[in-house]
């Protein structure tokens, strides 16, 4: 498996410390931030690839923050993450380009797997990126 970073977002501090802890004690690349502001902030420094985002969130809610992830960052892969059920809120996560929507309490094993896919799309759609602009410099004669 590739080696990728996880941003963990979620304002419930204590939540959030304990999960970036599962996941680098299995050996993934996690940080963690308590807040939408912070985890763009967070992102337009140190990037990452795949963000697991709480949806309910003061201030700036999870689908705010997933609406920006997506304008400022658009290959960063965002997997939702809530304690509330709701149809409504997964079906617009999804329409905004989420990953994936996963109820707490969560399996740390399924939320691996999804971090593991999310990131093979990423990487996926970067391969594809680099394939059309290789395309792109050829047909324009930049061939070198």
């Amino acid at each position: 498996m590739d080696s990728f970073s996880v941003l963990i977002v979620d304002d419930e501090v204590e939540f959030m410390e304990v999960l970036v802890k599962r996941m680098r004690r299995r050996n993934l690349e996690t940080f963690g931030a308590v807040s939408g502001e912070q985890a763009l902030a967070y992102l337009d420094v140190k990037g990452a690839d795949v963000v697991v985002l709480d949806v309910r969130m003061p201030e700036m809610d999870g689908i705010e923050t997933l609406r920006a992830i997506k304008t400022n960052h658009p290959l960063v892969e965002v997997i939702l993450l809530t304690g509330h059920a709701s149809l409504s809120v997964a079906r617009e996560g999804m329409r905004l380009g989420a990953f994936d929507y996963l109820m707490k309490p969560i399996n740390i094993d399924e939320l691996i797997y999804k971090l593991q896919d999310a990131f093979e799309k990423k990487k996926n759609q970067e391969i594809k990126i680099q394939n059309l602009k290789g395309v792109i410099e050829t047909s324009n004669g930049n061939d070198k």
